[in-house]
């Protein structure tokens, strides 16, 4: 019998603490969908979704980062045109100047009032959601 399951990724919202306003860092994708993103990943077999987590924040943007709290997970099918993902946020912390490596063509720090819309995936969601609990204090409502 096959299975089709959902893939595992995560995503890194990287909040940059050595700098006025807690800025984080989002990524410009080198392969499709092209775009901003958050950074992150798939999760690769026999890794635990927090190694990925700190892999992935380390692979796209050279800093080692600190996992903070597992955020949420977003699971829409849709959510990536690629394929089902289900992915574990992760609100992660870092210091020092961030370098786009690996499958970052370029990456930028943006304030919270200055993040992009129209970002890939369902981050414009996820960051959405972010912001509301950053600010207010309030987790995403289960769909």
């Amino acid at each position: 019998m096959t299975y089709r399951n959902p893939t595992p990724t995560v995503d890194i919202i990287i909040e940059l603490i050595d700098r006025p306003g807690r800025p984080i860092v989002l990524i410009e994708r080198k392969n499709l969908p092209f775009g901003s993103a958050i950074p992150g990943g798939f999760v690769d077999y026999g890794e635990s979704v927090e190694i990925a987590a700190r892999r992935e924040a380390k692979e796209e943007t050279s800093l080692e980062v600190e996992l903070i709290e597992q955020f949420y997970v977003y699971s829409d099918p849709k959510r990536d045109p690629r394929q089902h993902t289900m992915s574990v946020v992760f609100i992660a912390t870092a210091s020092g100047e961030p370098k786009a490596a690996d499958d970052a063509k370029n990456l930028a720090v943006f304030e919270p009032w200055q993040i992009p819309t129209n970002l890939c995936f369902d981050h414009d969601q996820i960051l959405k959601d972010y912001l509301r609990y950053r600010y207010y204090g309030l987790r995403p409502k289960v769909k």
